[in-house]
């Protein structure tokens, strides 16, 4: 066990569980006034009771000894065994309780992102179920799936440094349901929703670009010359997808924004997500500036499709998600990660596939999901409410 790596992971746990708090502002700055609590309860209180069944139930699903490449086993219920030794299968520098803690914190914010996509519309029970219910039913067996040793996406070869499919296409696809089976806010398409205060919204983007650096370097489970690699492609990501972003407004109105800017910095952070630890610094300017452009381009589409994706989760962290994951097949280097896989056709073909399955098995079962407590709890708020 290594005492430096250890406070790395723990200092990069402490960044990725702040992102949570960031993503609230982010969220809370572009609904309207009048929803601004709301939206940033849906946020802080992921923090409470993911967190909670992550001990309980979701590590063990995600990360527990594995069972047919599919899902983890019972075995760390209630964070039996995962004490201070470390798991040589999992991380073999640091104690398995600080690697578990770390993983919480993804798991933590993976839901919360998803909140967007309904914004302004979804009653809070209704919330807490399906957060709770998706944790375990779809974020942890795609955890295990991608990250887990056995899990079939991993033994496949395809490759997701920090979170591409289990985080970002994964929350994506479950937003687009999500928002489809919610349904659209009253006056969508014939009112703008203007957002309230974008000065929060920035500060909320600045917390979540410091925080992703505990998110991508930190998935290098070690203080080396991998998580400084991961760390300089996060940054160049985020910085690209912030040009790339304002490069589209400005072709677009003639004028870069605020938002754009903000939103596309995320859109670069999203992309280079799965790429962080396998692509020289000059591929992650390419995958943010990718990230960036073509996430601009996908927000576009709600309009054009009449889905209401009230704060652009589909287009930011589904399309920036896709994007980074296939430009990692493209731009993977065993230079910079001998662990790793040399870019090229085969590459794409591994992650295209990881794509596809994450795509089906989130959309479909959180589809599902969503009916099915729509259909007993509820899920929308009453008309009075939702005008008040």
């Amino acid at each position: 066990m290594d005492s430096g790596d250890t406070a790395f992971i723990l200092v990069a746990s402490a960044l990725v569980m702040f992102m949570t708090p960031g993503l609230a502002l982010f969220y809370g700055g572009m609904v309207r006034a009048k929803n601004v609590l709301g939206t940033i309860m849906q946020s802080v209180f992921a923090l409470g009771i993911v967190s909670v069944l992550w001990v309980v139930v979701g590590y063990t699903l995600a990360f527990g000894p594995d069972h047919g490449g599919l899902i983890g086993g019972l075995d760390y219920l209630g964070f039996a065994g995962v004490g201070a030794e470390p798991n040589d299968a999992l991380a073999p520098t640091i104690p398995h309780v600080a690697f578990a803690s770390y993983q919480m914190m993804f798991a933590v914010i993976t839901p919360a992102l998803i909140t967007g996509a309904f914004a302004e519309r979804m009653k809070f029970s209704g919330y807490v179920v399906f957060i709770a219910a998706w944790l375990l039913l779809v974020y942890a067996p795609i955890a295990h799936w991608v990250w887990a040793p056995g899990g079939w996406i991993r033994e496949l070869g395809a490759l997701d440094f920090a979170g591409g499919t289990v985080v970002h296409i994964n929350a994506g696809i479950a937003a687009l349901a999500a928002a489809i089976v919610v349904g659209k806010r009253k006056g969508f398409g014939k009112q703008a929703f203007i957002p309230h205060n974008l000065t929060m919204t920035v500060l909320g983007t600045g917390i979540l670009w410091f925080g992703w650096f505990g998110f991508n370097a930190g998935s290098a489970l070690a203080a080396n010359g991998l998580a400084a690699s991961a760390f300089i492609a996060t940054n160049l990501g985020a910085a690209a997808g912030a040009c790339g972003w304002a490069l589209v407004d400005a072709l677009r109105s003639k004028k870069s924004t605020t938002l754009g800017v903000a939103s596309g910095a995320v859109a670069g952070l999203v992309a280079i997500t799965p790429a962080a630890g396998f692509v020289t610094p000059l591929s992650a300017i390419v995958i943010g500036l990718a990230g960036g452009v073509l996430c601009a381009g996908a927000v576009a589409l709600k309009h054009r499709f009449q889905y209401d994706d009230s704060l652009d989760v589909v287009g930011v962290h589904m399309v920036g998600g896709l994007v980074g994951a296939l430009l990692t097949g493209v731009f993977a280097n065993l230079a910079i990660n001998e662990a790793g896989a040399a870019g090229g056709t085969a590459l794409v073909g591994k992650q295209a596939v990881a794509v596809v399955a994450t795509l089906v098995f989130s959309g479909a079962a959180s589809w599902i999901l969503l009916k099915a407590i729509d259909a007993t709890v509820g899920l929308r708020v009453s008309e009075e409410d939702e005008l008040g």
